[in-house]
């Protein structure tokens, strides 16, 4: 029986790391998976109305609000997150870019402070995309395709 606690206790330490190695990458890949999909749904957003600044804002933070603000996923709060829109351009093309900061979990925390990548303990995701109203295949000007489909 001494046998059996000598290795429960050699075992969870290994199994509580393991798992913590594989909560991280979990977390991250949800932050930006959400921030992905809002960057997307912003240039289609941006691209197709006539909204200004704060409402492109506030669209991008109801869509942002599905990441927990818990500091593995998202630091800060809503103010925290950084949103830039670009757009549109003449030739309509909007760029959004979204930021914010993950603070990793203990264990990966030492390892992100030995290779430099964070910031007062925390590491900054960001996303970054473009898309425009109108595809590049499609010739001609509006006002032709509106005088061919009447």
């Amino acid at each position: 029986m001494g046998q059996m606690s000598v290795e429960a206790a050699l075992l969870v330490p290994v199994v509580l790391a393991v798992v913590t190695l594989l909560v991280q990458p979990a977390c991250v890949l949800y932050t930006r998976a959400v921030m992905a999909a809002t960057a997307g749904e912003l240039v289609r957003l941006a691209a197709t109305s006539h909204g200004g600044e704060d409402e492109l804002r506030a669209f991008a933070l109801r869509r942002l609000a599905a990441v927990p603000d818990v500091p593995a996923f998202h630091e800060g709060g809503p103010s925290a997150w950084e949103i830039e829109v670009t757009g549109p351009q003449d030739d309509g093309t909007v760029e959004v870019s979204i930021s914010g900061r993950v603070r990793p979990l203990p264990l990966l925390g030492a390892f992100v402070s030995m290779l430099g990548t964070g910031t007062g303990g925390s590491v900054e995701l960001q996303v970054r995309t473009s898309g425009s109203l109108r595809a590049k295949w499609i010739g001609g000007e509006y006002a032709d395709w509106v005088e061919m489909w009447g």
